[in-house]
């Protein structure tokens, strides 16, 4: 068993069940997957860039990402509806347990003046997103082999719907947020 999944089992669960009153154990908050995504912008147009940017995101991911196609013509952008305009990931499971745990012990805290997580990422339902500048602050990419540094974005999806339960979660996960 992942280590981070038997964090949440073992000592989040309890503790959320009795600070929020919980009494289904099927109503306890946990997160459902993990969500990475990155626009491509003028990448899009040059193959070997594109190639170069799945091959960073299924190393960062363990997976392959699939490729997200414009739905609309936007002339002003040069945009055709079809075109790739982004690369995406869904992770569940274990591999979601797995990415979250290198996430936080690993990724974070090589950030440079990295002083915790904003608390302002919560949307409504309660999901978390952490967006990066580059994605070659990932210990799994070689920034003199990777393709040039894109942004990205990383969407934890937590049930239960509420934002003060999910920021619990995160806490007792062990998510450094700011002070």
């Amino acid at each position: 068993m992942n280590r981070l999944k038997e964090k949440f089992e073992k000592e989040a669960k309890p503790v959320l069940a009795k600070e929020f009153s919980i009494n289904n154990s099927m109503a306890i908050p946990r997160i459902k997957k993990i969500v990475i995504n990155m626009g491509v912008g003028e990448a899009a147009k040059n193959q070997a860039l594109m190639d170069g940017l799945r091959r960073d995101i299924a190393a960062i991911s363990g997976q392959f990402p699939s490729v997200r196609n414009a739905k609309v013509s936007i002339a002003s952008f040069s945009l055709r509806a079809g075109m790739p305009v982004g690369l995406s990931v869904t992770l569940r499971g274990n591999r979601m347990y797995s990415f979250l745990d290198r996430l936080m012990s690993v990724t974070l805290p090589r950030l440079r003046d990295f002083r915790g997580t904003s608390l302002k990422s919560f949307d409504k339902s309660g999901n978390y997103t952490l967006g990066f500048v580059e994605h070659t602050v990932f210990p799994e990419i070689d920034p003199a082999k990777s393709a040039a540094p894109h942004g990205l974005e990383v969407t934890i999806v937590i049930t239960g719907g509420n934002v003060i339960q999910s920021k619990k979660l995160l806490e007792l996960l062990g998510v450094p947020f700011q002070k």
